[in-house]
């Protein structure tokens, strides 16, 4: 009796530990841009903002550029994600239904694209763009975030089309689809799970990267984002306050998302991980 009753509590309190430890700090950001600044700096800890302020998310949003810097956030990351996924769906489909040489190493380069952290490669990067003329341009950021995030789509996605029985699509073309329809309206809807996954992934990916931005973009008009979250300090030291207001501003959107997108998104990872 105490083992199986021992065997059930350890997984719970254990589940509790974590999720404590993973979501305390989020709760702090999120209380600390809340209180006054004699309450952040004081030697006492305050766990539960009483005197509840705004001033800090002012002070973070009237920032030189600021909506500046949120429409080009959104429109790298949007564009990186779609890019990359209209890109992954066929490639996802040539790896999963098509037999042909060489098939087996495209399947490890990218795996190996994946592993490689792509900071390796920054200084080539800013090479190219700067002989390209390119710099301080919101086009190169979005081509090597779509990079970023593409192998990752292609080897889930794979996954799911590997997934789809193919006698459905092979019905489909016998009455009367051809091979694009038959994707379009059989394989395209199964992969629903797949898509939200690797698009969640996409979009905090590129909404997140900093050392990119900061190498390549000098100029304010075209940055982004987390370069904003890096803006808020002064000849006394850090504005905490203005800073937990920043960064609670910029995970709202991932944390919408998240709650939209978590139960398609979970199964996504899970199953993609494991087809094909």
């Amino acid at each position: 009796m105490k083992r199986s009753l021992f065997g059930r509590l350890w997984p719970n309190a254990t589940a509790v530990v974590l999720f404590i430890g993973f979501v305390f700090p989020v709760y702090w950001m999120f209380a600390t841009a809340l209180k006054p600044t004699g309450d952040i700096l004081s030697e006492d800890p305050v766990w539960i903002p009483t005197n509840i302020t705004f001033e800090h998310f002012r002070t973070a949003t009237d920032v030189d550029h600021f909506w500046t810097y949120v429409t080009n956030s959104l429109t790298v990351t949007i564009l990186a994600v779609v890019f990359s996924l209209v890109i992954a769906l066929a490639g996802s489909f040539a790896l999963a239904r098509m037999r042909f040489k060489g098939r087996r190493g495209f399947i490890i380069g990218f795996m190996l694209a994946q592993m490689a952290p792509w900071e390796v490669m920054i200084i080539a990067m800013y090479m190219i763009v700067r002989d390209a003329s390119m710099l301080n341009s919101l086009v190169p950021l979005t081509l090597f975030y779509m990079m970023m995030i593409l192998p990752f789509t292609i080897l889930t996605l794979r996954g799911f089309v590997a997934a789809v029985p193919k006698e459905l699509e092979e019905s489909a073309m016998v009455d009367g689809c051809t091979r694009a329809e038959a994707f379009r309206r059989v394989i395209l809807p199964l992969l629903a799970p797949g898509l939200m996954s690797t698009s969640l992934f996409g979009f905090i990916t590129a909404w997140n990267e900093f050392a990119l931005v900061l190498v390549l973009n000098k100029d304010a008009e075209a940055q982004t984002l987390p370069l904003w979250l890096s803006s808020f300090q002064t000849q006394f030291g850090d504005d905490w306050g203005a800073t937990m207001a920043a960064s609670s501003l910029f995970a709202i959107p991932i944390l919408v998302l998240f709650v939209f997108l978590q139960r398609k998104a979970v199964s996504g990872l899970t199953a993609g991980a494991v087809k094909g």
